[in-house]
C-alpha cells in the first residue's frame, strides 16, 4: 500500500510490512508480538505494523498487574482466555476489537526517543486513520491529579494515560485507544486495543470486587470514561474495514509504504515456542 500524500514532512519515505493476522487465543497473540521483535532485533525482519484479533475473547493483564486482580470462575464462566502482556498497563478485554502493533528499531525516526515522544509520533498515524473513519479526536498530555489516582484500579480503559487517544465533544472526551510499549534489544514494541463495538464495561464480569455493587460502581464508571467506535459514529464497520483505514492513517502520518507479508518461518517457530514455553505458562500469567 503506497503513501497517499506527496509532502515527506519529518519523515523520509520508509518501507514497512504489514501483517494482518488471523485471530488467535491470547497467548499466540503475545508471541507472535515477541517473536516480531527477536527478528527486527536480529535484523532479519523489517519494521511492522501488524493488525490482529482474539479467538476466544481474552483478557490481558499488564506486565506488573497482581494475578489476584482475575476473578477465575468468572472468567471461565464468561468463556474468556487469560494471558499477561510483555508490556504495562492495566486489564484489558480484547473482544470486538482492531487490535495493532508496531515493532521497530529503537533508531528508526518514527520511534526515536524516549517513550513519550515515541508515543506521541506513533499517535499521529493513529489519529489519522481515526479521522479516516469519521472520528474527532486528540492526544493530549493528561493534567488531571484525580485521573491518576483513579489509574490505580484495574482497568485500563478506565483512564486515558499520556498522549493516548480521547474522542468526544470538548469537556466530555472518553478514552477511546489504549496503548503500551515495552523496549528490548535496541527495540521498539508499541501495541494497542481500538474497541469498534460493544459494551466497554464487560471487562468488569471477570475481575475481583468486594461487592456486587462496587463492580456495577465501576462498570458504570469505565462506561462514562471510555468509549468505541459505534458509540461515536453510530454504526459497527468491520474489523477489515477499521485496518484499512488505520494502515492508511500510518502511510499519510508517517510518510510509510506498507508492503504486505506474512510472518517468516523463523517467526513462526518461535512464536509457536515462546507460546508454550512462557505466554501460555502459569508460571508467566502468575507471576505476580
Amino acid at each position: 500500500m503506497q503513501a497517499m500524500n506527496t509532502e515527506a514532512g519529518p519523515y523520509s519515505r520508509a518501507a514497512w510490512r504489514l501483517l494482518l493476522s488471523p485471530a488467535a487465543d491470547g497467548p499466540f497473540n503475545m508471541a507472535v508480538d515477541e517473536a516480531i521483535l527477536l527478528a527486527v532485533a536480529e535484523r532479519a525482519s523489517p519494521p511492522t505494523l501488524r493488525f490482529f484479533d482474539w479467538t476466544p475473547p481474552c483478557l490481558s493483564l499488564g506486565y506488573s498487574q497482581p494475578a489476584a486482580e482475575v476473578n477465575r470462575a468468572r472468567l471461565a464462566q464468561f468463556g474468556y482466555d487469560l494471558v499477561r502482556r510483555p508490556t504495562g498497563g492495566r486489564a484489558i478485554l480484547h473482544t470486538d476489537e482492531l487490535t495493532y502493533s508496531i515493532v521497530a528499531p529503537m533508531d528508526e525516526p518514527r520511534v526515536r526517543g524516549g517513550v513519550m515522544e515515541s508515543y506521541q509520533k506513533l499517535s499521529a498515524g493513529l489519529m489519522r486513520g481515526l479521522v479516516i473513519l469519521g472520528l474527532n479526536v486528540r492526544a493530549d498530555k493528561q493534567h488531571d491529579p484525580a485521573a491518576a489516582g483513579a489509574a490505580k484500579g484495574p482497568v485500563c480503559f478506565e483512564v486515558p494515560s499520556n498522549y493516548e487517544i480521547t474522542a468526544g465533544a470538548a469537556g466530555q472526551t472518553r478514552k477511546l485507544l489504549g496503548s503500551a510499549q515495552v523496549r528490548k534489544r535496541g527495540v521498539v514494541l508499541q501495541h494497542g486495543t481500538l474497541p469498534l463495538y460493544g459494551d466497554i464495561g464487560r471487562i468488569c464480569d471477570a475481575l475481583v470486587f468486594d461487592t456486587g455493587q462496587e463492580r456495577e460502581h465501576v462498570r458504570a464508571r469505565v462506561a462514562n470514561r471510555a468509549t468505541t467506535v459505534a458509540d461515536l459514529i453510530g454504526s459497527t464497520i468491520s474489523w477489515q474495514d477499521a485496518a484499512n483505514a488505520m494502515t492508511q492513517g500510518f502511510a499519510e502520518a508517517l510518510n510509510l509504504d506498507f508492503r504486505p507479508a506474512a510472518l517468516t518461518p523463523a517467526e513462526e517457530s518461535q512464536a509457536a515456542a515462546l507460546r508454550a514455553e512462557k505466554y501460555a505458562a502459569a508460571e508467566w500469567t502468575n507471576r505476580v
